[in-house]
């Protein structure tokens, strides 16, 4: 299929949503609009018989207590995109390869630089050339002469959630709603959690879809850019330095599955690096290794992978956390399910005994790279950096 009408509708035919995203769609669908004044209707009813109102400017509830509509809504304070946040990308200018990440802030941050967010862009214009594009931007519109006319256009909170489901081992799906068309973005618990009833950005409403699965307006990139299935393989290089070293600072992510990957060559897998010689200037380090042991302290791979991901969940805000084994002197690393839905209950490992976690929230979720994080922080040239990407809790 590699016509502009067979590329669209292997990604945009489904529901009643029949046509690619045009250029007046994409400010509408993700928040770039010029106007932040609320547009707020009533949607329907609330559990408790009240009324249910939502700002269709901003894609938000706008419900106030005892059922009466809001005078500003929920994301009214969200600044919309700004044209010079957006970029244009054209595939087929870039032989080289073009990657696209959910770019989140690192787990680990003692520079002093500005904290990152959006969709990060990789371009090469031929095979093996230097970098020419890698830059963080809140939206991006990919076109090619397979893409519909007006591209595809890519959010920031499209790619930041995909960056959790893919983390967490899930599928997306391209979901639009019954109503209005609008396409649909599960975010925060439901990017992780598989339903069948979504509720509508777009209109506010919600409605039933025939699968059960994860919304997610990327989904079908890959096949409309024509890209294959991704490869990946383990980075295969080694990493072991002292922070004192770089007193510019580091930072630590841990690698996820691109947004679109064009090169022939396969995905690598690890821990991501920048180290800094000093503030302000370009990292002396910036790659992607399998092992990383920083002032003696190694990095679980898995570990870093989990927390960036739990990290990005509002839900999941101090609900993470380090349960250690009274008797095993050990914390579990909880994954699969236990990875991002929080439980009262917890069991270690080694002796099986049950664990309870500290402080004020009785569900929390083990996670032992935050004491190793501690002890890197020690040694540190300046106290770590923390981030908040300041999304909102979706959650049932």
């Amino acid at each position: 299929m590699s016509s502009r009408r067979a590329a669209s509708g292997s990604l945009f035919t489904n529901g009643v949503h029949k046509e690619p995203f045009s250029s007046t769609d994409a400010p509408t669908l993700h928040r770039a609009a010029t106007s932040n004044v609320c547009n707020v209707v009533a949607v329907g009813k609330r559990r408790d018989g009240g009324t249910r109102y939502w700002c269709i400017q901003h894609k938000a509830d706008a419900t106030a207590k005892y059922g009466k509509p809001a005078k500003v809504c929920r994301a009214a304070h969200i600044p919309p995109i700004d044209p010079k946040e957006m970029f244009s990308l054209n595939i087929d200018k870039y032989k080289g390869g073009i990657a696209l990440w959910g770019a989140v802030p690192p787990i680990y941050d003692t520079t002093t630089l500005p904290m990152d967010r959006g969709i990060h862009v990789h371009a090469r214009r031929h095979v093996g050339a230097k970098k020419e594009m890698d830059r963080t931007f809140r939206a991006v519109r990919i076109m090619g002469d397979r893409l519909p006319k007006e591209g595809i256009f890519v959010s920031e909170l499209d790619a930041i959630y995909c960056m959790a489901t893919s983390v967490f081992g899930f599928e997306m799906a391209h979901v639009t709603c019954s109503y209005c068309g609008h396409p649909h973005l599960d975010r925060d618990w439901f990017s992780v959690h598989p339903h069948r009833r979504h509720l509508c950005a777009g209109c506010g409403r919600h409605f039933n879809d025939d699968r059960t699965a994860i919304g997610n307006p990327i989904s079908g990139i890959r096949e409309a850019c024509g890209v294959k299935k991704q490869k990946t393989k383990p980075a295969g290089r080694k990493l072991d330095i002292r922070q004192a070293d770089y007193p510019g600072g580091i930072q630590i992510w841990g690698s996820n599955p691109a947004l679109v990957w064009t090169s022939d060559d396969a995905e690598e897998e690890g821990i991501h690096v920048h180290a800094f010689a000093k503030a302000g200037a370009h990292p002396v380090k910036d790659d992607t290794f399998s092992k990383v042991v920083i002032d003696g302290i190694e990095l679980d791979p898995r570990m870093v992978r989990v927390l960036m991901a739990q990290m990005s969940l509002p839900s999941l805000k101090d609900r993470v956390t380090v349960i250690t084994c009274p008797f095993c002197r050990i914390a579990p690393f909880e994954t699969a399910e236990s990875a991002f839905t929080p439980t009262a209950g917890h069991a270690c490992g080694r002796c099986g005994r049950k664990l309870t976690a500290r402080g004020r929230l009785r569900k929390t979720i083990s996670n032992p790279l935050l004491e190793t994080l501690s002890q890197l922080a020690k040694h540190a040239v300046r106290q770590p950096q923390q981030h908040d990407l300041g999304l909102l809790p979706e959650t049932l």
